[in-house]
């Protein structure tokens, strides 16, 4: 299969599914309060969705191994749309929690078998601008979703749940009718025996896993803190950052849907991994400075550009060098990158309870950390290599 045909499909596949899940982020919290939910419960809320994928990503990246990537791809959508048709109808608490458990559980097939098909149709040369075009198909339907959920919850806080439910399920169409098979039947992993997580964690790639917890942890506390730190230090009040958001994610979009396969082909994905982090922690740093809606604006989007470089650069060089599968590997990333999600909104939390500009100079302590964890892998690569030969 031509990557040049399957990866404008898959874009746009991405892109509705992040659509329909970005809709529903401005509205859930306000519609579960009107349920009845405290701010624990929310919390609880909000986590149990992460928990889920962290449990079930490895689980359904194998299982597309075995059973091909579009079938995979298909029922995460499905369940996708069914979680946000149950979270329109729900009455009771319980029913949201349903709704997210089921939501979780199953739309945590998306994107790790959508990451194994693009290193099925892609040349090892060209994996980083697939995995990139991935990113940004991402990045942008974050974008668009909650300003879409925002507009029509004003109508009713119902709707948007709705609305995200229809895109998803028109989404599932798209890839049944459009979508083909990537993995052919000889290449499943049918009769594997061993463990493929147990054995992609004691290859030296494993460091990579635990260099993008490192980068998901820095991540998820800045997403935590940003807006209230913005208001203390600038002043910017929620449309200022509405705004600050979504230049970030344009110039992230731009970076990892045009520029990033250019760069890995020129420098390789380890090059453009270490830059990553390397323009991260600068923007950490810059973001102390911030005073007014023009820094924000700009040392946000320093710090998105360097992030928007890491998930993609990874996912490539996991797929071309672990021998684990492509749906076992980008499962497990997955799981990695969910449970950085899991610890880092609290962490950053406390961090900034104790000091505002804390969990930014834990960002760049963090990307240290993810440096280190990088040399370890070159170096453990390197030593095998040496040992072969």
């Amino acid at each position: 299969m031509e990557s040049k045909k399957s990866l404008p499909i898959l874009f746009a596949i991405m892109f509705l599914v992040m659509v329909g899940f970005g809709i529903i982020i401005p509205v859930l919290p306000f519609y579960a309060e009107e349920i009845g939910a405290s701010p624990t419960e929310l919390g609880l809320l909000m986590a149990i969705y992460s928990f889920m994928q962290l449990i079930f990503a490895p689980m359904w990246g194998r299982i597309s191994d075995r059973l091909g990537r579009k079938p995979v791809i298909m029922i995460g959508i499905l369940g996708l749309s069914l979680s946000f048709f149950l979270m329109a109808i729900s009455t009771q608490l319980w029913m949201l929690f349903l709704a997210r458990i089921l939501g979780g559980f199953l739309s945590s097939a998306n994107m790790p078998t959508v990451m194994a098909y693009v290193a099925d149709i892609t040349s090892e040369e060209n994996r980083g601008k697939g995995m990139g075009v991935i990113g940004a198909a991402t990045g942008l339907g974050f974008i668009f979703g909650p300003a879409i959920g925002g507009v029509f919850s004003e109508t009713a806080l119902g709707l948007p749940f709705y609305i995200a439910g229809g895109t998803s399920f028109v989404t599932f169409f798209i890839v049944m009718i459009v979508l083909k098979e990537s993995l052919a039947p000889e290449n499943r992993k049918r009769s594997e025996r061993k463990n493929p997580f147990k054995q992609a964690l004691n290859e030296p790639t494993s460091f990579l896993f635990f260099l993008q917890f490192f980068v998901s942890i820095s991540l998820a506390g800045l997403e935590a803190t940003f807006a209230y730190f913005a208001a203390e230090k600038a002043n910017l009040d929620a449309i200022k950052l509405g705004y600050i958001f979504m230049i970030m994610g344009l110039a992230q979009a731009y970076v990892q849907g045009g520029l990033i396969g250019k760069l890995t082909k020129k420098w390789g994905e380890g090059t453009v991994i270490q830059m990553g982090i390397v323009i991260s922690a600068v923007g950490f740093g810059l973001i102390l400075l911030t005073n007014n809606f023009v820094t924000a604006a700009i040392y946000l989007t320093v710090f998105g550009i360097g992030n928007g470089l890491i998930r993609p650069g990874v996912s490539s060089l996991l797929t071309k060098k672990s021998t684990a599968g492509h749906g076992s590997t980008t499962g497990l990333l997955s799981s990695f990158d969910s449970l950085g999600r899991i610890i880092g909104p609290p962490l950053g939390g406390w961090l900034f309870s104790v000091s505002l500009g804390l969990p930014y100079i834990s960002g760049i302590i963090l990307s240290a950390v993810a440096i280190i964890f990088f040399q370890s892998y070159s170096s453990r690569a390197r030593k095998m290599e040496f040992e072969k030969n």
